[in-house]
């Protein structure tokens, strides 16, 4: 293993790097919790090209020489987003309200096995929410214990659970998670 690196790619820059992230997608998202086959790929590759063209998307790339080991990507929620509506307890209507960029949504941050718990995470999640103008970043993820790594690396990062996502009937649970940014200036 070499010294990793890492690569920002903002807006139109995103799509083009599906092909670079891909082959991590599907070696991290077969393992459990996840067990994601063939099906679940093709959902995350139309996804992906659809998100790709959100305003204020960004991607982040991990490597270790010219492999990828790690990528997280997110955008601002536009002011029509049906996000919040997904929580099984409502929020508050000021909580729930956008604006196209009050929050930043951060969709998948992962690492390899390989290469996990070596802070790569937490430098991913850094470098991606780094320089936001945002007011707060939000998330969904599997609730504890399927998660629990990750529920620790968050709740050391400073989120907090705002409630339990249901995005689709044949969706699982997650909890959906919200980091309060420190206001600029």
């Amino acid at each position: 293993m070499t010294e990793v690196t890492y690569e920002l790619h903002e807006g139109p820059e995103v799509g083009p790097r599906l092909d670079a992230i891909l082959p991590a997608y599907e070696e991290i998202y077969v393992e459990p919790p996840y067990c994601e086959g063939p099906r679940e790929v093709a959902e995350f590759i139309e996804r992906y090209r659809l998100q790709a063209q959100r305003p204020g998307v960004r991607l982040i790339l991990a490597r270790d020489g010219n492999d990828v080991i790690g990528f997280a990507f997110g955008f601002l929620l536009p002011a029509d987003t049906t996000w919040w509506q997904s929580l099984r307890e409502p929020v508050a209507a000021e909580f729930a309200r956008e604006t196209g960029d009050r929050t930043f949504v951060i969709i998948e941050l992962a690492v390899r096995k390989p290469w996990r718990r070596r802070g790569i995470a937490a430098t991913l999640h850094a470098r991606l929410i780094d320089g936001l103008t945002a007011e707060r970043v939000s998330l969904t993820m599997r609730p504890e214990p399927e998660a629990t790594p990750a529920q620790n690396a968050y709740a050391s990062w400073g989120y907090r659970r705002v409630g339990v996502s249901h995005p689709a009937p044949e969706a699982p649970l997650y909890d959906a998670m919200v980091l309060d940014l420190a206001p600029a200036g």
